[in-house]
């Protein structure tokens, strides 16, 4: 059975799902275009971290950032483990932060991801973001992709 609920970061468990994630970004793209919140900065008091557990163990994580002087939401941070992968574990997170943004009164939720993150382009796509130009603090860069979407009810 999947759940999602709001976890802290910090527990060894996240921490393990979240090295492969920054991996991963670090072997795709160069420093100036990789924009991951660390793991120590995910427990900030603006940040709500979700975590998935498929039969109590974690298989995947979503971060989003929640500016009380912004009408959107940023999500800032999502990994699935590939061995949970194909099972809807990332399109539930993304639902659930969705549900979460629209509680907050969020208008948008914002993202920035990569080029080279084909299967997250995908996956974005298929669950309503649409592209659009940089926001907040980003500049255009080359390596990066930036999309938004309005959060809809559970399910949409």
């Amino acid at each position: 059975m999947l759940v999602i609920a709001e976890e802290p970061p910090t527990q060894d468990e996240i921490v393990r799902l979240l090295r492969p994630s920054d991996e991963h970004a670090t072997s795709l793209y160069p420093p100036d275009s990789n924009h991951l919140v660390d793991v120590d900065a995910l427990s900030m008091p603006n940040i709500r971290f979700f975590v998935a557990r498929l039969d109590g163990r974690v298989v995947g994580c979503g971060a989003m950032v929640v500016d009380a002087a912004e009408a959107s939401a940023e999500l800032k941070r999502m990994f699935v483990d590939p061995m949970a992968r194909g099972r809807g574990v990332a399109r539930k997170l993304l639902e659930r932060i969705e549900d979460q943004a629209r509680s907050l009164g969020r208008r948008l939720i914002l993202l920035e991801t990569g080029v080279s993150s084909i299967e997250a382009l995908a996956l974005y796509k298929r669950c309503g973001y649409r592209e659009r130009g940089p926001f907040g603090s980003y500049r255009s860069h080359p390596l990066s992709v930036f999309m938004e979407k309005t959060p809809q009810a559970s399910g949409n």
